[in-house]
């Protein structure tokens, strides 16, 4: 019988070991998405226990427990941080087959030396032993403990981005702002009216909100962003309305119909990936989502709780091909990742790439890593092997955490245990050379350099 988590986790063939060994473990990683705060990374913050580092902002553990019929006191609510903590330990050995089980062991392993599985029955030792470790890290010793080269936080067009002013000066790690302008997109949102006196007062049309985002871009763009950031449900494909309508009557606070919301969405979309395009920015697109299901749950709670779930539109693979084929007759296609929650739209989008590749770039239109719901064994394995058969595997950006927690860069070695997995069972079977140098290089090439060259280079 094999050890849990032994160095071999998921390496199910001598290839696999050696690749991973020889060619993964020790690289670098370039994390391109996540929702880490440059606030705690530039205040280097400490924490008090694991409770508030480890559950604190995460939302896949907090569905999880409602899963298991725990009480909101013990998730986002007000109970004691040790009681919170004992709660997701008992949970935890129910959760096998889970990518949390083996994200949460990972974590607790290669953070803070923890061998035995976590359970309701060791959790106080393990609670106290972590505490401890704790008092002499921080975020950014977290950030350098995990070798990374390159971090992308998410930032919204308001954000001052001072922080990040901060990092730059004093932080060896670069830690750069990606553009996330969905709540400009978001016209149809009660508070659409209020939050665009955020990017200046004097907005009042379509001419003075572009030139508002121009300025947040230039921002950005001065701390060295060359990322930007788009999470939403229905892909932008019409252009039939009256945009600056919609924004006038969303600005004096009147209702705006879904047919409006995105007449003005793909308005706006266009003109901001020209902007992308103009500067040499990467456009990251996330959809197929349908956010916040429960009403109940978002009126208490607010958003990114936990309550999101797959869309699953019909002619996804088309409407993104009009949406990137607009782009690219008008000669405005920017470098784009494309992500999508529903796992139907891989091959949909790994046809939909192959005909928007750009001269001289090495897939200058890429599929995202497996997201969200599909960021497990199999879904990870999914993706790689409908990449590998419809475009170019060697040429994959690679994982990224999409996460909140400082602990999370684990799910890097989780993916590339689980590339050398794919790669090696091909190499025992034959179907690839066993030439170790040059699947090696390919192994490299997927974790972090393809990343590296695609949003730095």
């Amino acid at each position: 019988m094999k050890p849990f988590l032994d160095r071999d986790f998921l390496l199910d063939s001598k290839a696999a070991r050696r690749l991973y060994h020889d060619y993964a473990k020790n690289q670098p990683i370039v994390d391109y998405h996540c929702h880490l705060s440059a606030k705690e990374l530039a205040e280097d913050r400490h924490w008090d226990d694991l409770t508030r580092l480890w559950l604190g902002e995460d939302h896949y553990k907090w569905r999880a427990m409602r899963f298991d019929g725990i009480g909101e006191e013990y998730i986002t609510g007000d109970a004691e941080p040790w009681d919170k903590f004992r709660k997701w330990a008992e949970l935890l050995p129910r959760l096998m087959g889970n990518p949390l089980y083996h994200w949460s062991q990972l974590e607790l392993k290669r953070y803070f030396g923890i061998e035995e599985p976590l359970t309701g029955k060791n959790a106080k030792a393990v609670w106290t032993e972590c505490n401890e470790k704790l008092k002499t890290m921080s975020a950014r010793q977290l950030v350098r403990d995990s070798r990374v080269k390159l971090l992308y936080t998410t930032n919204d067009p308001a954000d001052s981005l001072e922080y990040h002013k901060l990092l730059k000066e004093n932080f060896e790690i670069p830690v750069l702002p990606a553009f996330r302008p969905d709540r400009v997109l978001q016209v149809e949102s009660p508070d659409f009216a209020g939050y665009i006196t955020t990017l200046g007062e004097d907005i009042r049309d379509i001419d003075t909100l572009m030139a508002a985002l121009i300025g947040r871009m230039d921002a950005f763009e001065a701390l060295g962003c060359r990322n930007s950031d788009h999470s939403m449900g229905e892909l932008p494909i019409t252009f039939e309305g009256d945009p600056e309508l919609t924004l006038r009557r969303a600005l004096c606070g009147m209702e705006i119909t879904p047919e409006d919301a995105l007449c003005f969405r793909s308005y706006l979309m266009y003109f901001l990936a020209e902007e992308y395009a103009r500067r040499g920015w990467v456009m990251q697109l996330h959809f197929g989502v349908q956010r916040d299901a429960d009403p109940v749950a978002f009126r208490e709670l607010g958003p990114n709780t936990g309550f999101d779930v797959i869309r699953g539109d019909e002619g996804s693979g088309r409407k993104l091909a009009a949406f990137l084929g607009r782009l690219s007759q008008d000669g405005i296609l920017p470098k784009t990742v494309l992500y999508s929650m529903d796992p139907a739209d891989n091959i949909r989008i790994g046809s939909v790439i192959g005909s928007f590749q750009a001269e001289g770039i090495r897939g200058s239109v890429q599929q995202g890593p497996a997201w969200w719901f599909n960021d497990n064994m199999d879904g990870i394995l999914a993706q790689l092997k409908t990449l590998a058969n419809g475009a170019i595997l060697g040429n994959f950006i690679g994982m990224t955490t999409d996460s909140r927690s400082f602990l999370s860069f684990t799910r890097h070695e989780y993916f590339r245990r689980i590339l050398c997995r794919l790669l090696g069972g091909w190499m025992k079977e034959g179907q690839v050379p066993e030439n170790w140098d040059m699947v090696g290089s390919l192994v490299q090439d997927v974790c972090w350099k393809n990343a590296y060259r695609f949003f730095v280079e």
